[in-house]
């Protein structure tokens, strides 16, 4: 899989934590190594397996896993003709012993875990060679009867040394009042008496040291001289046999090379799967189903390297619906979950249960692909949304029916316009190549894009409006918001600027409307329009203007008029466009906000930069909900009247005002 994606993914942390449990050099280097398979036959076997171990872990005593101590190296050195010491030995023996201790464990367990039980069958006792260390070696050293030459130098060797020892004490008896101290001491190996320097004439025998003083001559008696030689002899002769006994032990292991590599790799297997059991009981791992359809059915997920409580995450994609697009406010946990998905899917790809309560569904993956976080390189100097474009290259080189894509913050980075854009034709080409796709996203256009497009579907992170606090649980088939506006009011920025917000969000930045809006014969006529909310000094009048269809439309037989004195009004239906709600007219490039539900003839009235309009419905597109920009209870008088008029109004509803009116002009 993409190296890039699984870092994106902090896959490394996961084998990082799993490495912990590993006891052997074995079990470390296979977590080193681990990587996501794509076979789901081998997924399957190898999540089974940390299943079984884990079974074993949670119903049984520790599992005896023998311990590689020495192994390491013994395996290098086999068959180089190197002779293995006593130590070397003791570490094969303890490692043979073990190994018999697992054989017979496993066997005991090929009932409750048939899959791993079966690794230890084709383990080797290699009895010969255990008990052959057995008899030569005892507490790491060789034994007399390792063989008949060393039992016979070694009972020679004892009859020397007592005699050796049975001289010098009599020589230190003998020359007490001449010696420095009354221990004796080895030079080279050779026995010395410690003389004082005086008296040095007074022993015979080879001065071989003096002190650092030189108040101390350390002598070897002429008496002992030829005891010692022969010692010396004695035990060069034991050495070499005892080197015959070791080469003898060493070229019988060799024999057993193959069992005993066959053993260490098993021990290391044994070691890896128990350490992704241990891991899975850690974070509450759970054995999944699989499929290779792009199905995923995650039940009370939770991302594994969080120290902290999580709310759980409940997932579903691939049955329905091949992409999902996923709003809420900043900080809600959108690229948690995105985060989460991936993680797990490549967990379980790589034999590690996951923390899902049992019955979650995922699906296997050739090829995964992720773009989260803005990629940015200061040795490159990418901007975010170069970095962004480079991953979706990467990904359109490999998209396919197996890839499973995620990207966090789709049109980030760049002009919006051209940003949703170029995202709903990169949806729009993943998801006809068949691949699995989730991204996360602020932009209206594209829920609006996945709402209305078969094989797309919405989702939110639910959100406190009362505590400004992030629930943290997806809610899919339902299109969210950043609760921007509201998150800033409750935090205290003044409700004038918030108002503004708003106004500047629904209408556009204030410039000037393009001109040749209207067409020959048609004529603006003005009306009384509103001012900016609380905005002081006079507001200027602004026309309200009949903007034609198009030439294409403007073909088509027109409506017929009504009957004098007719009823001109079109009741509201499901869809129609409501007071408040912002709209998009293309043709203009603008968006304006509906200050008039649609007429008999289907115009709408509609306030563009400060002006008004009435514009056929087939003209608009619905761009943001009033009930998304405004609270339930807010008065829209605010955005469509003027300041004066406003106050015409408050003034007239508390008492009778003489000479104060309130002017409408007419619509043409």
């Amino acid at each position: 899989m993409n190296e890039k994606a699984l870092q994106r993914l902090e896959y490394g942390k996961i084998k990082e934590a799993l490495a912990e449990y590993a006891v052997s050099y074995l079990g470390k280097r296979q977590i080193t190594e681990l990587l996501p398979l794509s076979a789901m036959s081998v997924v399957r076997a190898k999540l089974d397996e940390t299943a079984e171990a884990k079974f074993l872990l949670q119903h049984g005593a520790s599992v005896p896993i023998p311990s590689l101590e020495g192994m390491e190296n013994i395996l290098d050195l086999l068959g180089t003709g190197y002779v293995f010491s006593e130590k070397d030995f003791m570490h094969i023996h303890q490692f043979l012993t073990s190994c018999a201790q697992l054989m017979r464990y496993m066997a005991s367990k090929s009932g409750a875990a048939p899959q791993i039980s079966s690794y230890a069958a084709s383990m080797y006792t290699m009895d010969a060679l255990k008990s052959e260390i057995e008899r030569c070696i005892r507490h790491g050293q060789l034994i007399d009867s390792a063989s008949k030459e060393l039992m016979k130098v070694r009972k020679r060797l004892a009859v020397f040394e007592e005699r050796l020892k049975s001289k010098l004490d009599s020589l230190m008896s003998r020359h007490r009042s001449i010696l420095q101290e009354h221990v004796l001491s080895s030079r080279g190996g050779r026995y010395v008496l410690p003389v004082k320097k005086e008296h040095r004439k007074l022993v015979k025998g080879t001065v071989l040291d003096e002190s650092a003083s030189g108040q101390t001559v350390y002598i070897e008696p002429a008496e002992v001289m030829t005891i010692q030689f022969e010692l010396s002899g004695l035990r060069a002769e034991e050495a070499r046999e005892e080197l015959k006994v070791l080469s003898d032990l060493t070229a019988l292991a060799e024999s057993c090379d193959q069992q005993l590599l066959t053993n260490i790799e098993t021990v290391g297997t044994y070691d890896f799967i128990f350490a992704k059991a241990k891991y899975a009981l850690a974070i509450g791992g759970s054995n999944v189903e699989l499929n290779d359809q792009g199905i995923i059915d995650l039940r009370e997920a939770k991302h594994p390297l969080l120290n902290r409580p999580m709310v759980p995450l409940n997932f579903v994609i691939g049955r329905r619906y091949k992409s999902l697009i996923v709003t809420g406010p900043n900080t809600g946990g959108k690229t948690l979950s995105l985060k989460t998905v991936g993680l797990l899917t490549v967990m379980a790809q790589s034999g590690l249960l996951i923390p899902v309560r049992e019955g979650s569904l995922l699906s296997v993956f050739n090829h995964l692909a992720v773009d989260i976080g803005d990629g940015q390189s200061i040795e490159h100097a990418l901007s975010t949304f170069s970095a962004h474009i480079r991953n979706v290259n990467e990904m359109l080189q490999f998209a396919d029916h197996s890839t499973l894509i995620l990207i966090d913050e789709m049109a980030s980075g760049t002009d919006p316009g051209e940003g949703v854009g170029l995202s709903v034709a990169i949806l729009e080409e993943l998801h006809r190549r068949g691949a699995t796709v989730v991204a996360t996203t602020h932009f209206t256009e594209i829920k609006n894009f996945a709402d209305v497009t078969p094989g797309f579907e919405n989702a939110r992170m639910e959100f406190d409006t009362d505590t400004l606090r992030p629930l943290y649980r997806l809610r899919i088939g339902e299109a969210g918001q950043s609760y921007a506006f509201l998150i800033a009011l409750k935090l205290g920025l003044p409700a004038g600027l918030i108002e503004r917000s708003r106004e500047i969000t629904v209408r556009g930045l204030p410039e000037s409307l393009p001109q040749g809006t209207q067409t020959a014969g048609t004529e603006a006529e003005p009306e009384e329009a509103p001012a900016a909310a609380d905005t002081d000094g006079p507001q200027e009048e602004m026309p309200v203007m009949n903007v034609p269809l198009p030439p294409s439309e403007k073909e088509k037989e027109p409506e017929p008029e009504p009957e004098d004195g007719a009823d001109t009004t079109v009741p509201a239906v499901p869809g129609s466009f409501q007071l408040g709600d912002c709209v998009y007219i293309a043709y203009l490039g603008r968006t304006g906000i509906v200050f008039e539900t649609e007429d008999a003839r289907g115009n709408v009235g509609v306030m563009i930069q400060k002006q008004k309009f009435k514009i056929n419905r087939k003209r608009l597109k619905m761009h943001i909900e009033s009930k998304e920009l405004y609270p339930d209870d807010y008065d829209l008088d605010i955005v469509f009247e003027t300041k004066e008029n406003r106050k015409k109004r408050k003034l007239m509803g508390r008492k009778h005002a003489p000479g104060v009116t309130i002017e409408i002009k007419p619509e043409e």
